[in-house]
């Protein structure tokens, strides 16, 4: 094996020979900076419930675009499996300007399983009225169901998801924002064909507030 020696000033490296910055060293810190950078960004993909863009991620790091670009490409290989890493069961994927950790289309069907069948434990009264919103105001955003139930539904809407009640149907080209609305799994569970025959909320609000005068 090919060995590097720096002896001191002017010392010589045998051609076609590399090495790996010893502790200390620019090119060991700033790989640490960079490792330290793809598990940040790691961390806030893993929780983000919307596409983030390279400005977004940039400006919550406090990290340039370019740091961040290259950054998220890294991670990418990495989750790909490539250079030798091994290919994860989700992805990082771009979509409408931003990105987004998915489940691999290959990992669909056990993963809904999964959701489906072996987590059927009762939904809670907090993701009953959030569902209720969006099954009555689709296709409608994170933030239009928070400021009608006036609390952060975040967390709830992640459930609504993994349990296949409700569904991305398309992003905000403009906010980036996910609209979401109901799924067949929603009429099956609830014994009707269409959400036609959703019973009028008026007669039960005090004064149909909240935009549902008029809404089956």
């Amino acid at each position: 094996m090919a060995t590097d020696t720096l002896a001191g000033p002017g010392a010589t490296r045998t051609p076609g020979t590399t090495r790996t910055p010893a502790a200390g060293e620019p090119g060991s810190a700033l790989a640490a900076e960079a490792a330290a950078l793809d598990r940040s960004l790691e961390a806030i993909l893993m929780v983000a419930d919307e596409p983030q863009s390279l400005l977004h991620l940039g400006t919550a790091l406090r990290r340039p675009l370019s740091d961040v670009r290259r950054s998220i490409a890294r991670l990418v290989a990495d989750f790909d499996g490539r250079d030798g890493t091994v290919r994860r069961g989700f992805e990082l994927r771009e979509v409408a300007g931003g990105w987004r950790i998915y489940v691999r289309p290959e990992h669909d069907v056990i993963v809904a399983d999964f959701v489906l069948t072996q987590n059927p434990s009762k939904l809670s009264q907090a993701a009953l009225e959030t569902l209720a919103v969006i099954a009555y105001k689709q296709p409608i955003s994170r933030g239009a169901v928070a400021s009608i139930r006036a609390v952060n539904v975040d967390s709830v809407v992640r459930t609504l998801v993994g349990r296949g009640l409700i569904t991305e149907v398309f992003t905000d080209s403009e906010t980036g924002a996910i609209n979401y609305g109901t799924t067949d799994l929603l009429l099956t569970q609830l014994g009707i064909n269409s959400l036609d025959e959703l019973p009028y909320l008026s007669p039960l609000l005090a004064d149909g507030a909240n935009g549902f005068e008029d809404s089956p």
